[in-house]
């Protein structure tokens, strides 16, 4: 095509959505994806504002809020030392897996990806171990309770080792305006 007919062609595509707006605001709408698929929701669970314990003593506080349209969850977590981290989580759905991003004021990261299995969410990654300088799995489950509280269970797996190793096994039990 010459540039002359592109031009041409753009042109009578403008003109097309100047004269029927309703057709292009439906075929954009229909286009559009979204996240409504129950995918999306199977992380729920953990949507609110908790008190977190790690062996029956205060280990801090967590906010867990949907956002983005529900494309999202938004976590925002204060430890007893006043220590502060935050993460994203969400459903990709191009790989068809849940992915977490965590970053925390003390410069820790931790990419992980999973997904809703029987024992609930489980999200594995690898991070840096500072003291051997190689990477050590991560894995972390968050477990619905039948009282509606939920048990998050972090373990990771250093370099050469074949057992893994509590990092923290806490219990988040609803506070606040969450608490049903």
């Amino acid at each position: 095509m010459t540039s002359d007919t592109n031009r041409r062609a753009a042109l009578a595509m403008a003109a097309a959505s100047i004269l029927s707006p309703e057709a292009s605001a439906k075929d954009a709408l229909v286009a559009a994806p979204s996240c409504e698929s129950s995918e999306y929701r199977q992380f729920d669970f953990w949507i609110g504002t908790w008190a977190v314990t790690e062996a029956g003593q205060p280990a801090g506080h967590n906010t867990i809020e949907a956002d983005l349209k529900g494309c999202a969850l938004f976590e925002s977590w204060t430890s007893v030392d006043g220590g502060r981290g935050r993460s994203v989580n969400y459903y990709d759905r191009t790989r068809k897996r849940w992915h977490q991003s965590w970053i925390d004021d003390r410069g820790g990261a931790l990419e992980l990806d999973g997904g809703l299995g029987e024992h609930g969410m489980m999200l594995e990654g690898t991070r840096l171990d500072p003291a051997t300088g190689a990477q050590a799995r991560q894995r972390i489950t968050w477990t619905p309770q039948p009282d509606g509280s939920v048990r998050q269970h972090w373990q990771t797996l250093p370099p050469g080792q074949s057992a893994w190793q509590d990092v923290f096994d806490g219990l988040y039990q609803r506070s606040g305006s969450s608490a049903r």
